[in-house]
């Protein structure tokens, strides 16, 4: 609807341009907005206020040319001109009856559009260390990347969803050495676990693995492991070499092979999981990328030369260096260390690059908000590439805190002291956890009550939003077993008889759906379907409560039966979008 208003202001303009009224060359796009007072029409354009300048001439008399030259609508009522130039539309009854038989008619496809023209867009989302299990501060970015990704492909992105791995690196071998150390104590060794390994359970199982197939072929004295090793923190040293200090004498006692195999069992465990998790959760990818990969095919040192050859690199105390305080960072950043090791952020420099070489229009990042700092360094890096550091756009997603019991429960991944995504499926279910997850701007801290999500009330808003789409499946059995006839047309028959208020409410918000797909999809901001979602569902529920459907006068009956089933199509199309059920029984 907003978009008929739209192509009839632009014919408007057309005309003028053609009359020499406005200069093509001056000419602006207007707004388009639906009126927040209806006493204001239903739409209004500053049409005649953004092309002042272009027609030489004050707003009104402008916006009295726009309004002469506008083209006769059936869909229009009137056109008025309020304050000092607004073009107010009051559309007519017949053009909100319209979208009935149009949703109908389009059922799945309603509210989708080819507004993105098939440009490639990336989203990558997660990425979370295969070090654990996921938790659920990674289920919100994951909730989030998905339901930004499906309101893209929605309007007409081609969107192609991306992991990437981080399976190279210190804490991959942080890790390693974790399972190995475990494996030592069911072996029989008694040790002093580091402060900094992982200490989670799934260490524990990772380990009974490697002990279960193996035995003590992997088993070295507690004495020979800790020879030479420096102190770890709670005697008084640093844990930090404590801990690398023990990864290199992991690699000496067990040798390449062996090494190898540990690092591998307990990466492909954890990322196993990972991938399991996040189907269960309703998360596909097209690709899980590899950091290993960006070393193995050289692009990290592709990615280096560049920088180099660019003159953003020096060397300093046997180290290389990215210049990254001559775009405004707080210090300059290593690429490669003192020992000949790239650095993680070296092998985000090779992944971005990798990104805009294969041709992705616009590339999406969805970071947790412990990230912010590391946003202006990328783009930094990609500047100085000579790529076009304006299609890298950086999504924040704050930490979700979980409450049950109106307790706050604590979290720390490092100890193991973490509630997991797959926990929290379990206990409020997918549907509550993905619609909960983005209910709100994902840079906003999200309280997350285990308690609401699990009850079936007019509170918690996912089921009052499912519960609205299955009142409306209740009504169409209970029409069935009266033998009654509710397989109507798609077309306008009988929709002049919805002329209640909850009618007219109820198809106004209809009308809306699709350009809240389209707001939420270009502003990367989920949110605004789940609101949406909430006040479609309280004008059913409303209109509910206040009429009956199966009325005995059969045109009335066949107009309600048509407005419930264009309102049951949009919830299921919403709830889709969001990776939620839209059950039919509740």
């Amino acid at each position: 609807m907003k978009s008929q208003i739209a192509k009839l202001v632009a014919r408007a303009l057309d005309v003028l341009v053609r009359d020499g009224v406005l200069d093509a060359g001056q000419r602006c796009e207007p707004v388009i907005e639906r009126t927040r007072d209806a006493s204001h029409g239903d739409f209004a354009t500053n049409a005649a206020m953004v092309n002042v300048k272009a027609a030489g001439m004050k707003p009104r008399d402008l916006a009295q040319k726009i309004v002469d030259a506008l083209p006769q609508s059936p869909q229009v009522e009137k056109v008025e001109i309020a304050g000092p130039g607004f073009i107010n539309f009051y559309l007519t009854a017949d053009a909100y009856h319209s979208v009935v038989p149009e949703i109908i008619r389009l059922a799945h496809d309603y509210g989708r559009s080819d507004l993105g023209k098939g440009k490639k867009v990336q989203v990558e989302f997660v990425s979370a260390n295969p070090t654990g299990p996921l938790h659920v501060g990674h289920g919100r970015g994951a909730a989030y990347g998905a339901v930004v990704a499906d309101l893209l492909q929605a309007v007409g992105f081609e969107v192609h969803r991306e992991y990437y791995v981080n399976d190279a690196g210190r804490q991959m071998n942080i890790l390693a050495a974790s399972v190995w150390l475990r494996y030592l104590e069911l072996a029989g060794e008694e040790l002093d676990f580091p402060s900094n390994g992982y200490k989670g359970d799934y260490v524990w199982d990772i380990a009974a693995t490697l002990h279960r197939e193996h035995g003590d072929e992997y088993r070295f004295s507690a004495d020979e492991v800790f020879q030479g090793i420096p102190t770890d923190e709670p005697r008084g040293g640093d844990k930090e070499k404590h801990i690398d200090a023990l990864i290199e004498r992991c690699k000496v006692l067990l040798g390449d092979n062996r090494y190898r195999y540990v690092f591998e069992l307990a990466l492909n465990t954890i990322l196993d999981d990972i991938r399991d998790d996040l189907e269960k959760f309703g998360v596909i990818y097209q690709e899980w990328y590899s950091e290993r990969s960006l070393v193995e095919s050289g692009a990290v040192n592709k990615a280096i030369e560049r920088l180099r050859k660019s003159g953003y690199l020096y060397e300093e105390k046997g180290a290389l260096w990215f210049r990254s305080t001559e775009f405004g960072d707080e210090k300059d950043r290593v690429v490669v260390r003192d020992n000949g090791q790239t650095t993680y952020f070296a092998s985000d420099i090779a992944y971005h690059m990798d990104k805009l070489e294969r041709g992705f229009d616009r590339v999406i990042d969805v970071w947790g908000a412990d990230h912010h700092g590391y946003v202006p360094r990328v783009k930094a890096a990609l500047t100085a590439l000579g790529d076009d550091a304006d299609k890298l756009d950086v999504l924040l997603v704050q930490f979700a805190i979980l409450y049950r019991n109106g307790e706050k429960l604590a979290m720390s991944t490092r100890s193991g002291e973490f509630v997991t995504l797959r926990q929290l499926r379990k206990e409020v279910g997918r549907d509550a956890a993905r619609f909960f997850y983005v209910m709100r701007k994902c840079e906003q801290h999200l309280d997350f009550d285990l308690d609401l999500a699990k009850s079936q009330s007019s509170d918690n808003p996912v089921y009052y939003v499912q519960y609205a789409h299955a009142r409306i499946c209740a009504v169409l059995r209970q029409g069935a077993e009266k033998g009654l006839e509710l397989e109507p047309g798609t077309g306008d028959t009988h929709l002049d008889r919805l002329t209640e208020a909850h009618e007219l409410n109820l198809l106004k918000t209809l009308s809306r759906y699709p350009e809240v797909v389209e707001a939420a999809a270009l502003n990367e901001e989920p949110h605004q379907l789940t609101h949406y979602l909430r006040e479609l569902a309280n004008d059913l529920h409303t209109y509910y409560n206040a009429h009956q459907f199966l009325v005995d006068d059969e045109a009335l009956r066949d107009a309600r039966i048509k407005l419930i089933l264009a309102t049951r199509e949009v919830l299921r199309n919403g709830l889709n979008l969001i990776g939620v059920s839209a059950p039919e029984t509740m």
